[in-house]
């Protein structure tokens, strides 16, 4: 599995570690994971909305489904998820916090059947997150602004090349984010991040670290 070797500046939120996990989040290890095949580049940031009841947000439930806890009985809705065993890398709540079930270096099962690029299996070269929210109604600005942060955060540490949407590599079967996931300003908030960002940094580089660095140029974003 590659990771980027290019340095981090201090002061920006969410950095990565060895191990794949985030600084500044809510860590809540999920057994539902597994490793990723030996030398699978993760190129693949896939964005999802989950809210537990749907249409429900603030609750305890999103978490408890990612770590097999979820109390089946406290809405007629979960009887559905009794078979499932899901999770995602991460979860950013209505308020912008941010939460990590998944070492971003392990397998996550958050895409099931889909295909990015003729590229089957999404898990296997993706990185999942989940944005409380639904089809039907915006989502917060905090969320966006943590969006953009963990995305810069995953682009230095991994050789991400692309960002879908959950229902772009498994359609006819998913619709998230939804029509209310506004990617344009997503994509802005991400470049603006990441300029901010290589301007506070870009003195403390070498020219060698300087030429290595990923660039924001490099993640395409399919906006629909």
């Amino acid at each position: 599995m590659h990771r980027n070797k290019a340095p981090v500046h201090a002061s920006l939120p969410f950095q990565i570690d060895a191990n794949g996990w985030a600084a500044d989040v809510v860590r809540l290890p999920s057994p539902n994971f597994d490793q990723r095949a030996e030398g699978m580049e993760i190129a693949l940031l896939v964005i999802h909305n989950i809210s537990l009841p749907p249409g429900q947000f603030g609750g305890p439930f999103i978490a408890d489904l990612f770590l097999n806890q979820l109390d089946y009985t406290a809405d007629p809705y979960f009887d559905q998820l009794k078979p499932l065993r899901v999770s995602a890398h991460f979860l950013i709540r209505r308020d912008g916090m941010v939460m990590q079930f998944v070492s971003a270096s392990d397998r996550a099962w958050h895409a099931g059947a889909s295909s990015f690029c003729g590229q089957e299996r999404c898990n296997d070269f993706s990185i999942g997150i989940e944005l409380e929210g639904t089809d039907f109604e915006p989502f917060e600005d905090a969320q966006y602004a943590a969006l953009a942060s963990l995305t810069v955060a995953l682009k230095l540490a991994y050789p991400l090349q692309h960002v879908s949407g959950h229902e772009q590599i498994a359609p006819g079967r998913k619709t998230d984010p939804g029509p209310f996931f506004n990617w344009a300003e997503y994509q802005a908030l991400y470049r603006k991040k990441y300029a901010e960002l290589s301007e506070n940094a870009t003195q403390e580089l070498t020219q060698e670290q300087l030429r290595s660095r990923t660039t924001p140029d490099n993640l395409q974003f399919c906006i629909v």
